[in-house]
């Protein structure tokens, strides 16, 4: 969620205190979380020197955003280590920050799709051929601060987080881009906030989080509609009438086998204390992560540290899983094995197993605010950027996801957010 606004740039106060709020629970939890959380899991998990970890076999190559520099890196990982092996500069106006956000690499390997936050008003999407990662034509603008983004399986269609920092705390839209010849389709009114924009591994559905408004939505990819939503709100779980009000100022009694009297809007916000800011949001959702087989879809409830896990058959919560502070993006692998989550207050990673449910590792990142994930096709490797704060670079640690041991980590541009895999070479 961090970002920079250039001077020219406006973020409503509400959005503005609520951003400097996770930053500050961010920068101010590092020191102790290192402290406290780091040195637990340094000594739980020995280095690969240690263990006799087998290096790796085959070459990885992933895409980074850093939206404080305005570039993107491709990062090669393997037996040699990482580095950095191109630096892309992004945008328009060399004046402006406009904050690279979202990156997904198309299925067949040849396209990288890129979010930019900032814009006047509204965000963009770009298509980069990879390889020569050369603009494939103009940038199309979007919703307001397009965060993260997915693809269909085809390829065929981009899905948008409008996450909206400018102006009033009202509903956003998730953006519907035709990729083969970048035209937005439709903007779908969600909810406030949306974030976290992930596809099934069917392609029939796309999840998002509210973090404003505690819900977990699913809309049709095929129709552009939403279909049902979740209230995530402690005590108040279950599903939601798509008549619903989605968003905080409206009636949200209409939860669906749960008498009128029990459900109450998820999200208050109080600005009768002068500055101060109020929220009764109690997970604060910030990804959805459907699983490898489709059936469940995993929540990372910033605000509860924990991840809450949707059964789609049932529409109903089947598990809970605890985490460190405060859980962020999500990842899981392709064997359907691990789930693993940034923590970005509590600047690590947290593997979990989805046989049993339970955390097998938490290792501290190489620098503050974890943001993303990316895992490599086999399985075996978690790409995690990390912003740092200030003028400090950004990292992209490497992760032996098995074994939990940090293999390797290399510098890019400040505030590294979005990252995704694009190939692998070798065995």
């Amino acid at each position: 969620m961090a970002h920079v606004e250039s001077p020219r740039k406006t973020i409503r106060p509400a959005a503005r205190l609520l951003l400097g709020a996770l930053a500050l629970a961010a920068t101010s939890s590092c020191a102790s979380a290192q402290a406290a959380t780091g040195r637990s899991a340094r000594k739980a998990v020995p280095t690969a020197r240690a263990t006799g970890i087998l290096p790796a076999t085959a070459t990885y190559w992933i895409y980074v955003g850093a939206e404080s520099a305005d570039r993107m890196y491709r990062v090669r990982f393997g037996p040699a280590g990482a580095v950095v092996e191109k630096t892309i500069g992004i945008g328009e106006l060399a004046a402006e920050m406009e904050g690279p956000h979202g990156l997904q690499v198309s299925p067949d390997g040849k396209w990288l799709y890129m979010t930019t936050g900032h814009g006047t008003p509204d965000g963009k999407l770009w298509k980069y051929e990879l390889g020569p990662d050369t603009l494939a034509g103009p940038a199309i603008s979007l919703g307001k601060f397009p965060a993260s983004l997915d693809l269909t399986p085809d390829g065929l269609y981009s899905f948008s987080a409008n996450f909206n920092l400018h102006g009033e705390m009202v509903p956003s839209s998730i953006s519907v881009v035709y990729t083969p010849t970048m035209t937005e389709v439709a903007q779908v009114e969600t909810c406030t906030m949306p974030h976290g924009s992930r596809i099934s591994p069917d392609g029939s559905m796309h999840y998002s989080g509210c973090m404003m408004d505690d819900q977990l939505v699913e809309l049709d990819t095929r129709r552009f509609a939403v279909v049902r939503r979740f209230s995530l709100a402690k005590g108040k779980e279950g599903p939601v009438s798509t008549t619903a009000a989605a968003h905080t100022g409206h009636d949200m009694s209409t939860m669906v086998g749960a008498p009128a009297a029990a459900v109450a809007v998820p999200v208050q916000m109080d600005m009768s204390q002068g500055h101060g800011m109020t929220m009764s949001s109690t997970c604060s959702p910030t990804w959805a992560q459907p699983s490898a087989d489709g059936t469940v879809v995993f929540v990372a409830c910033n605000k509860a540290d924990e991840i809450i896990e949707v059964n789609r058959a049932t529409w109903s919560i089947s598990r809970r899983m605890a985490t460190g502070r405060g859980p962020y993006n999500l990842a899981v692998t392709a064997d359907g094995k691990y789930l693993v989550a940034t923590l970005k207050q509590a600047a690590g990673v947290e593997v979990f197993d989805l046989a049993s449910g339970t955390s097998v590792g938490r290792i501290p990142t190489s620098t503050t605010v974890a943001h993303g994930v990316a895992v490599s096709p086999d399985s075996r490797y978690a790409f995690v950027s990390s912003e740092g704060v200030g003028a400090a670079p950004g990292k992209v640690d490497v992760y032996d996801i098995r074994a939990r041991v940090k293999v390797a980590t290399v510098d890019v541009g400040q505030q590294a957010s979005g990252i995704t895999f694009w190939k692998m070479e070798g065995k």
